[in-house]
């Protein structure tokens, strides 16, 4: 008889255990791993462009401080969007159930078959649909979307992750006097953040851990290849 097999390698038992997280907390894995991976994009992509040769101390202090001001905005802007995001998600399914109570049982199949994720839709068949149809239809008349306490806290820990995510690399440059041992440092600490970042998001969501830590490291440097290139 083969042995069981372990938890961490069933697929249904990693499934459960990501979903599970998912709803328990304000931000999911990838949404709290995407927002630190872009942050720490963000400060690459300054000390990236960096010229030790050309600028003193003081000047690269100054791109840190532009590098941290630029984070903070963008942790604003992310806040903001999180907020409307989730506002049109809830905004969409309170108009797909008011369509259905509406819709003839032909339309309303229709409907409740644009409304399933590609994968769930391939497993269910029309007597499925039919069930879903009218137990939607059974459902008490709901309100419009509004914003919701979960929203300000999804916002404000978004925005949070995307300024946490310039502190370390700017550690270098408070404790060490020479402005280009204290750059690499700073690039390092990034990139280590970034490995580290993808490694974690990858256990989150089953995909192999350090391969995808290493492809946060290749992207971000793609990135910032890129932004560098096109004068950002």
């Amino acid at each position: 008889m083969s042995p069981p097999i372990p938890a961490a390698a069933d697929p249904s038992a990693r499934a459960l255990r990501i979903v599970t997280v998912s709803r328990k907390r304000v931000l999911d894995p990838v949404e709290r791993f995407s927002e630190i991976i872009f942050g720490l994009i963000m400060v690459l992509t300054f000390t990236g462009s960096i010229s030790v040769a050309e600028s003193g101390r003081q000047e690269i202090r100054d791109v840190l401080v532009a590098a941290i001001g630029c984070n903070v905005a963008w942790g604003i802007i992310d806040g903001v969007m999180y907020v409307v995001t989730s506002l049109v998600s809830r905004a969409r399914v309170f108009s797909v159930l008011e369509g259905l109570r509406a819709a003839d049982p032909e339309t309303a199949r229709a409907i409740v078959r644009g409304a399933l994720p590609e994968g769930v839709a391939a497993v269910t068949d029309e007597a499925d649909v039919e069930r879903m149809a009218a137990r939607a239809r059974a459902l008490p008349p709901q309100r419009p979307a509004r914003i919701r306490a979960d929203d300000l806290k999804g916002a404000l820990a978004s925005g949070l992750l995307v300024v946490a995510a310039t502190l370390p690399p700017t550690i270098p440059f408070l404790f060490v006097e020479e402005a280009q041992r204290a750059l690499r440092l700073s690039n390092g600490v990034a990139v280590v953040s970034l490995f580290v970042a993808g490694y974690y998001l990858g256990k989150a969501t089953g995909v192999r851990a350090w391969l995808l830590g290493l492809a946060m490291v290749l992207l971000g440097a793609a990135l910032v290849a890129l932004t560098i290139a096109l004068g950002g």
